[in-house]
């Protein structure tokens, strides 16, 4: 009984953030996890920038606490629920939790928000800097240089790359754990799965890159983000043609997307934007600066058009039918579960 609780407040956790997304008044989880990575990252890279072994063990101690303490308090809500005989007030904290692990609304609001600044007013100098203060916070690279034309491609990236981390990811966990807790209620549940993705992913966000002292700090946080992006990444690949009006060509996208995907050095990244763009007919790809470093990404579906405003709407309206389609599948898996166990 209390899995199908469990199972009805992930549906209707979906449904808030479709409709509501985080309210403004709570304190976000991410917050608390930005919060507790910033303070630790800085002291290392502050106090031992130069040693990079102290960096590469500190990333790692970074990683397994964050993500540690996330999944213990996930667990803990979960044992409580369950023990309490599903009470309304655990009940509203982990739907609050779930739907607090799930960015749609935030993801494509704000992707949204850029491409109308960038259709309907015009480019001065100041509409231009408020268009990149509004694109940085969901970029890390560095836009101080970058055209019109740059900043619609870097809000298309981060779009198609952050639908796996935001959306489909912590959909796919919270799923399993979802049938975990049927068998048991001391196996990962879809809260502590759900926080425990949301750290990973934020882990990534923060430290995860491949230059300066983050290479050493942020190793394992990258290679932890690999591991667990890689299903769900590949679950986008061959269930997105489904909802597109490119069904008819499934076999020849798919293959297109994963080998154009394979060039990144991210085995999840290319193969997200590779599918978004293909389907939508853009090119991704090429050079970006981050920090003092200039990074030219492998090309993605080279014929494909340049990033507009109606490409980002499509790529919005893909988003959210792949998005009913998994709920789909999730509520018939769920069921065939039901009835055989």
């Amino acid at each position: 009984m209390a899995e199908i609780n469990l199972f009805l407040l992930f549906l209707g956790s979906i449904g808030f953030d479709l409709l509501i997304g985080d309210p403004r008044f709570l304190i976000h989880p991410v917050q608390v996890i930005g919060f507790y990575i910033k303070q630790i990252s800085d002291y290392l890279i502050n106090n031992f920038e130069e040693n990079k072994t102290i960096l590469f063990w500190g990333g790692f101690f970074v990683a397994m606490t964050t993500i540690g303490m996330s999944f213990g308090l996930g667990k803990l809500i979960e044992i409580s629920y369950v023990q309490s005989r599903n009470n309304f007030f655990g009940g509203l904290l982990i739907f609050l939790g779930l739907s607090s692990c799930i960015a749609t609304k935030g993801l494509i609001s704000s992707v949204k928000e850029i491409a109308d600044l960038i259709e309907f007013r015009e480019i001065n100098y100041e509409n231009k800097r408020i268009i990149k203060e509004k694109v940085q916070r969901i970029v890390s690279r560095d836009l101080t240089s970058s055209s019109i034309k740059h900043l619609l491609r870097s809000s298309t990236e981060s779009l198609t790359e952050n639908s796996v981390d935001g959306i489909f990811g912590p959909l796919f966990w919270i799923f399993i754990g979802i049938v975990f807790m049927k068998f048991s209620i001391f196996l990962p549940g879809p809260l502590s799965l759900g926080f425990s993705y949301k750290a990973i992913s934020t882990l990534d966000s923060m430290i995860g890159y491949k230059y300066d002292s983050f290479r050493y700090l942020g190793f394992f946080s990258a290679k932890i983000e690999d591991i667990f992006t890689f299903v769900p990444s590949r679950l986008v690949l061959i269930t997105l043609p489904i909802v597109s009006s490119k069904i008819n060509k499934y076999g020849s996208i798919i293959k297109k997307s994963y080998l154009d995907g394979k060039k990144y050095d991210s085995p999840n990244a290319g193969i997200s934007e590779a599918i978004f763009a293909y389907i939508s007919d853009i090119k991704l790809g090429g050079k970006s600066k981050y920090k003092n470093e200039i990074i030219e990404k492998p090309i993605i579906n080279e014929t494909g058009d340049n990033c507009t405003k109606e490409k980002i709407k499509l790529i919005c309206q893909l988003i959210l039918r792949l998005q009913f389609l998994w709920i789909i599948i999730f509520v018939l898996i769920f069921f065939i579960i039901s009835t055989l166990v």
